[in-house]
């Protein structure tokens, strides 16, 4: 699997189905230029994250590694010179004996296609890494971006607030000057304005500071976008559980430890074909200075014990092929819980919001109008109208909460079973 098919997979899998099912529309208008979307940031993730550019690098290091592991054992030449240099009869150079020999090595036991098979097991291992981790971090980038989506709407639920609260203040001031109002109730009209300012001011800062963490997903540290654009409340179709864990068995998370079982295989594979001695043959050329005289020279040799040697990589390899079972083992279960959680959590945060939306929230609504009615008409006081509202501010704030939790455990659903949560 090629990288630029990883990177159509990742971005089919995690950002255009996230985009189409939760909080964008990708039949929506043209969005403004300082308004960032869901796609935009995951086309940018993928295109210049660096925990995903360095993947680039890693496998062009495996490649190279593959071709070095193709090449057959090098030759070496050899000149050796005896018998100079002595005393008596060998003085000098004249009985010196000079032999030029080239050499090398026979590999037995298959040990050039074991390095190659272990070599593309390597390269397959990496490209499932690859796309494990792309997964992961476009996950992590679409949580950051439900999590900046859902201060906006705070932010901008913050801000009605603060405008009611100014609102109240000036009907309450004017009531004041008519004497039908007490100074206590400005005062607290006042102290409730400057709270309002100093939520919504929080709220600002945060966003800024989301905006960041998002940035850097693409390499960057300005932001230029003052907007994210999408909903908070559109969830899409449930589907069962059984189906969801059906789809996550073939999730990249769990394709990493059927490459990394593979691998070991290869490299078992490799540590058998070590245990073969290779043959080491050396072939030359004798000249004997003494009387100009020349004759070839041809020489094999082979490691002895070499299969006693090669028993302990061997038995490593094994322990490490076997350990891997366990670890999937484990990490199916790691995946069941962890995907029944996001399930259970996406399911609760939808009820949640859903009830929210019909129930709770139109009765405050209600309620606020007739306490506003009854406080102008001097039936309520100013501590029943600021409960009202403080009431229908917390639900909206409750849906949410609810609306981000649903979201974000989708994204994860997505993340675990690397596939649309809703088609």
């Amino acid at each position: 699997m090629e990288l630029n098919t990883i990177t159509r997979r990742c971005r089919r899998l995690l950002g255009l189905m996230l985009l189409g099912t939760s909080i964008h529309s990708l039949g929506a208008p043209a969005t403004p230029a300082n308004t960032l979307t869901l796609q935009d940031a995951l086309t940018r993730t993928l295109t210049h994250n660096p925990a995903l550019y360095q993947y680039r690098f890693h496998k062009a290091a495996l490649l190279a590694s593959k071709q070095n592991d193709a090449l057959s054992p090098a030759l070496a030449v050899e000149l050796n010179v005896e018998n100079i240099a002595g005393t008596g009869a060998k003085q000098g150079v004249q009985e010196a004996e000079t032999t030029l020999a080239l050499s090398s090595m026979i590999e037995l036991g298959g040990k050039q296609q074991a390095r190659l098979t272990y070599a593309d097991a390597r390269i397959r291992h990496a490209q499932y890494q690859h796309q494990a981790t792309s997964l992961d971090v476009l996950a992590q980038l679409t949580t950051h971006y439900i999590e900046s989506l859902a201060t906006q709407a705070n932010r901008e639920l913050a801000q009605r607030s603060l405008d009611f609260t100014h609102s109240l203040l000036d009907t309450m001031s004017v009531r004041a000057q008519r004497g039908a109002t007490p100074e206590a109730e400005v005062l607290r009209a006042k102290a409730a304005v400057a709270r309002a300012d100093m939520q919504l001011t929080a709220l600002q800062r945060k966003f800024e500071r989301q905006k960041i963490q998002l940035a850097r997903y693409w390499g960057e540290t300005q932001t230029p976008f003052q907007r994210l654009d999408g909903s908070l409340f559109e969830f899409g179709a449930s589907e069962p559980f059984a189906e969801l864990y059906q789809r996550a068995q073939r999730s990249p998370a769990l394709q990493v430890f059927a490459s990394e079982k593979r691998l070991q295989e290869a490299q078992l594979s490799l540590a058998h074909a070590d245990q073969r001695s290779d043959l080491t043959w050396r072939l030359g050329v004798k000249h004997f200075a003494a009387t100009d005289d020349a004759a070839l020279t041809a020489g094999v040799s082979m490691p002895l014990f070499a299969n006693q040697r090669g028993s302990t990589q061997v038995k490593a390899a094994q322990a490490k092929r076997d350990a891997i079972d366990y670890a999937e083992t484990d990490q199916r279960l790691r995946l069941h819980a962890q995907l029944f959680n996001a399930y259970s959590l996406r399911q609760q945060g939808i009820d949640n919001a859903t009830k929210m939306a019909e129930v709770v929230i139109p009765a405050l609504e209600q309620a606020l109008e007739l306490t506003q009615t009854a406080y102008d008409n001097g039936r309520y006081q100013y501590q029943d109208l600021m409960a009202a509202r403080e009431e229908l501010l917390a639900a909206r704030q409750a849906r949410i909460d609810a609306a981000t939790t649903a979201l974000v455990s989708q994204a994860l659903i997505e993340q675990l079973t690397g596939a649309p949560f809703t088609q």
